[in-house]
């Protein structure tokens, strides 16, 4: 994924978040030079991966097959001792037309928030003994408070402001409700863990391999130097 794309990505979610007078933490704000000067006060954001995660999940077409986030607050708990947190919150940014690939989560259970724009379409399947997709059997699916059944592979439409629960195991993407524009989600979870805790149906990549076109505006949250 070339910088001029991650730019130009960070720079359109900045905007949604703006139009939704929804206002980001300081360490989202450092430059790529800011980052070099922050000491160990700030080994939380470096540890927890706090920050932008731009991806194309390795398919090499992020207008297509991609997902802009920001992880807000997060613990580690592979470092627990550190950061005690057992909860994690990100902002994740849908364009029409994008889509964001099949997965579960071993440890992680979440809610996604439609927090504004257009729809969004949440497609979901159970999983099989041996981690497959399980195409056959219906989903229970949890809204809001609401409890219901569909078929295996039925997409889940959010309207903003609705809310949907993902358990562990649980096959899901995302994708926009064709002609109702850009999505804002909100994400609110166990722990996150992007390097370990992701099961990809097909497999892809999660974090991008960068062609160094141009400086980097901001850094991603695997890209922070170390404390001096």
């Amino acid at each position: 994924m070339k910088r001029s794309e991650i730019n130009k990505a960070i720079k359109e979610l900045e905007a949604m978040c703006k139009k939704h007078c929804c206002y980001l933490p300081p360490f989202c704000h450092f430059t790529p030079a800011e980052w070099l000067e922050k000491g160990h006060e700030y080994d939380e954001v470096r540890e927890c991966m706090l920050g932008w995660d731009i991806t194309d999940f390795g398919m090499g077409n992020f207008e297509k097959t991609g997902f802009s986030l920001i992880t807000i607050r997060n613990g580690n708990r592979a470092l627990a001792d550190r950061y005690p947190k057992v909860y994690a919150e990100k902002l994740l940014f849908l364009k029409e037309g994008q889509y964001a690939s099949n997965h579960f989560h071993w440890f992680k259970t979440e809610d996604i928030i439609n927090r504004g724009g257009g729809n969004v379409l949440i497609r979901v399947y159970n999983s099989l003994p041996d981690e497959s997709i399980d195409r056959e059997s219906d989903v229970t699916v949890y809204t809001d408070g609401r409890a219901y059944t569909v078929p295996a592979g039925t997409q889940i439409r959010l309207t903003p402001g609705e809310s949907i629960y993902i358990p562990q195991y649980l096959y899901h993407d995302f994708e926009v409700e064709k002609g109702t524009g850009d999505v804002l989600l909100g994400e609110v979870s166990q722990c996150n863990d992007d390097s370990n805790d992701n099961r990809f149906n097909p497999p892809v990549g999660r974090f991008p391999v960068i062609e160094e076109d141009e400086p980097p505006y901001r850094l991603l949250c695997n890209e922070y130097p170390a404390a001096q």
